[in-house]
C-alpha cells in the first residue's frame, strides 16, 4: 500500500476552518469520533530508520498493529505494510521488510508517542472517501510514561481522490494559518534532531562544475547503490517499482551497472576493495537471474503466442507450459528470499551503505573527468569493436557468439552512460544510439533462449503431444525473430558507429 499525505503545523490556538467547501459537488464532509492512539517506534540506537525517512511501530487498537512505513523518494509519500502481532515481538517479515536500513543492527523501542486524533472524512456524493483530514495533538512519553514534549499538527492524507484535492485541502488550511512546512513523521519529531540527520546511504547529489574522474566515479556508483537498495522491500514484497517493472529486474540490473563501473573505472578504484565487491555483486545478480529469466520468459510467452491471431495456438498447451515456468519462477524467487536472509548479503548491504559515503579511490581519479574519462571508455568500445566483438560477427555465428556480443554492447553502453554528463553531446548520442544497438541484441538473445526453452520443455513432457507440437511452432516464431533481429543490427550498428558519436573516444 502506497500512503500519500501532507502534513501542516499549527498552534493549540488553531481552529480547524469548514471544510465543506473543498468536498465536491453533492459531496460532505464526515466528522468521525475522536482516538486515543498510542504507537511505540523500533529503531537502531544510532536511529537508522528515522534517519532514512522508515519506521516500524507498533500502534494499540489497530487491527493490524504493526506497521512499517518506507520512503518512496517523494515528499509525503511512503509505503506502508501492516501485519497482526503482539506488542514486544515485531513481525520478522516487517524486520526483513527493513533489512537495507537497520542491516542487521539491533531493533529496540525509541519513542512512544501519543495521539488524540480528530478526523474528518472528505467524501463524494456516493459516499467514497476521497480524502481523510486528521487534527492530531501529539504526547511523547519517556520509557516511565513522563510527557518530555508535546506538539499539535495536521495530515491529509489522499484515500479515493486526486492529489488536487489534497492541494484545495491545503489551501484552505494555510487560509485559516496553517503552516505546510517539509514533510516530518511524527516519530522523527519526537526523537528530535538525531534523528534528522543525514541517513547512511548517501545518495548521488549531482556533479559540480567542473568534476573530477573520481567525482563520476562516485556518483555513478551511488546512483546504482540506491537502485538495488531502494528494490530490496519491493523484491520481499512481491511489489512492482516505478512504471510497473519489477524489483527483481531492478536489483539485477543496479548489480550488473555496479560490477561493470567497476570494471570500467578499475584504474580509479582500489583493487583490494573493488574486487571482493565485484563478486558478492556478482553472486547477488545470480541469485536474481533464475527469478527475472522466468518473468521474461512468462511474459515471452504470452505474447509470442497471440502473435499471428490467424494462426492461433493451443490455449491449454500455452497454459502448461506456464505452470513449468511459474514454478520454476517460485522455487527461484523462494531462493531469493533465502539469500536475503543470509549474513553474506547483510555484508554486501554493508559494504555498498559504505561505498555511497566512501568509495576507495585511487590518485588517478583526481584528474579532471573530461581528460581521464574518454580513455578509459575506449577500452570497453575497443573490445565491442573489436574482432571478439563485432569485427568477427556475421550473420551464420551461433547464438552464443551473438550473445557475447551483447554482453560487451551492455558494457561498453553503461561505460558511455557513466561519462556522458561530463563529456557531452558526442557521449550522450552513442549512448542512445547503444540502447538501440542493445535493444536488438536483447531481442535476439531473449527469442534465442525462449526457443530452446519451449523445446526444453516438451522433451521434458514427453508424453504431451499437444504441448510438443505447440513448443514446436512457438521455437519457429522465436527463430524468425532471430532471424529479423540479424538483419536489423547492420543498420543499427551503422548508426552508432558515425563519427560524430564517436570522435569524442581516443
Amino acid at each position: 500500500m502506497v500512503e500519500e499525505e501532507q502534513k501542516y503545523e499549527v498552534d493549540d490556538a488553531y481552529v480547524l476552518p469548514d471544510l465543506a467547501a473543498t468536498a465536491p459537488s453533492g459531496g460532505r464532509v464526515r466528522a468521525l469520533p475522536p482516538v486515543t492512539l498510542v504507537a511505540r517506534y523500533l529503531d537502531t540506537v544510532d536511529l537508522r530508520l528515522a534517519r532514512a525517512g522508515a519506521s516500524l511501530r507498533h500502534r494499540r487498537g489497530d487491527e493490524l498493529p504493526w506497521t512499517a512505513k518506507l520512503p518512496t523518494g517523494t515528499p509525503g509519500v511512503r509505503h506502508e505494510v501492516s501485519r497482526p502481532g503482539p506488542k514486544g515481538q515485531p513481525p520478522p517479515e516487517l524486520v526483513e521488510l527493513v533489512t537495507v536500513l537497520h542491516r542487521g543492527a539491533p531493533l529496540a523501542p525509541v519513542t512512544v508517542v501519543r495521539t488524540v486524533r480528530h478526523a474528518y472524512e472528505v467524501c463524494d456524493k456516493a459516499g467514497t472517501v476521497l480524502a481523510e483530514v486528521v487534527d492530531d495533538r501529539v504526547t511523547v512519553l519517556d520509557d516511565s510514561g513522563a510527557t518530555t514534549d508535546t506538539f499539535r499538527e495536521l495530515e491529509v492524507e489522499r484515500k479515493g481522490g486526486d492529489r488536487a484535492l489534497l492541494d484545495r485541502i491545503g489551501s484552505v488550511l494555510r487560509e485559516a494559518g496553517a503552516q505546510g512546512g517539509s514533510f516530518t513523521p511524527k516519530h522523527v519529531r519526537a526523537l528530535g534532531e538525531a534523528a534528522q540527520a543525514d541517513p547512511d546511504l548517501v545518495a548521488p547529489d549531482g556533479l559540480p562544475a567542473e568534476p573530477t574522474a573520481g567525482d563520476v566515479v562516485t556518483e555513478a556508483l551511488r546512483k546504482e547503490i540506491r537502485r538495488l537498495l531502494a528494490h530490496d522491500p519491493l523484491v520481499r514484497l512481491r511489489a512492482p517499482g516505478a512504471g510497473g517493472d519489477t524489483g527483481v529486474h531492478q536489483m539485477r540490473v543496479a548489480c550488473r551497472r555496479l560490477r561493470s563501473d567497476l570494471r570500467t573505472f578499475k584504474a580509479l578504484v582500489r583493487k583490494t576493495w573493488s574486487r571482493p565487491l565485484r563478486t558478492e555483486l556478482r553472486w547477488l545478480a545470480g541469485v536474481l537471474g533464475a527469478a527475472r529469466d522466468a518473468e521474461v520468459l512468462r511474459a515471452r510467452l504470452r505474447a509470442t503466442a497471440d502473435a499471428d491471431p490467424l494462426s492461433p495456438l493451443d490455449g491449454d498447451a500455452v497454459d502448461r507450459l506456464d505452470e513449468v515456468l511459474a514454478a520454476r519462477q517460485r522455487s527461484a524467487l523462494a531462493a531469493i528470499d533465502e539469500a536475503l536472509r543470509t549474513p553474506r548479503y547483510l555484508a554486501l548491504v554493508d559494504s555498498l551503505v559504505l561505498a555511497s559515503a566512501s568509495p576507495r579511490l585511487t590518485r588517478r581519479a583526481t584528474a579532471p573527468a573530461a581528460e581521464a574519462l574518454p580513455a578509459l571508455v575506449a577500452r570497453p568500445w575497443a573490445r565491442l569493436t573489436g574482432p571478439d566483438g563485432v569485427d568477427g560477427l556475421d550473420a551464420r555465428s551461433p547464438d552464443d557468439r551473438w550473445h557475447a556480443v551483447r554482453k560487451e554492447a551492455k558494457q561498453a553502453r553503461y561505460a558511455v552512460n557513466a561519462v556522458a554528463p561530463t563529456v557531452g553531446k558526442g557521449a550522450r548520442r552513442l549512448a542512445r544510439a547503444l540502447a538501440r544497438v542493445q535493444d536488438v541484441l536483447g531481442e535476439h538473445q531473449d527469442a534465442a533462449v525462449a526457443a530452446d526453452t519451449w523445446l526444453e520443455i516438451a522433451a521434458e513432457l514427453p508424453g504431451d503431444h499437444e504441448l510438443a507440437v505447440t513448443a514446436g511452432r512457438l521455437a519457429e516464431r522465436e527463430r524468425a525473430s532471430v532471424h529479423r533481429m540479424r538483419s536489423s543490427f547492420p543498420a543499427a550498428w551503422h548508426r552508432a558507429t558515425r563519427g560524430r558519436r564517436t570522435s569524442w573516444l581516443p
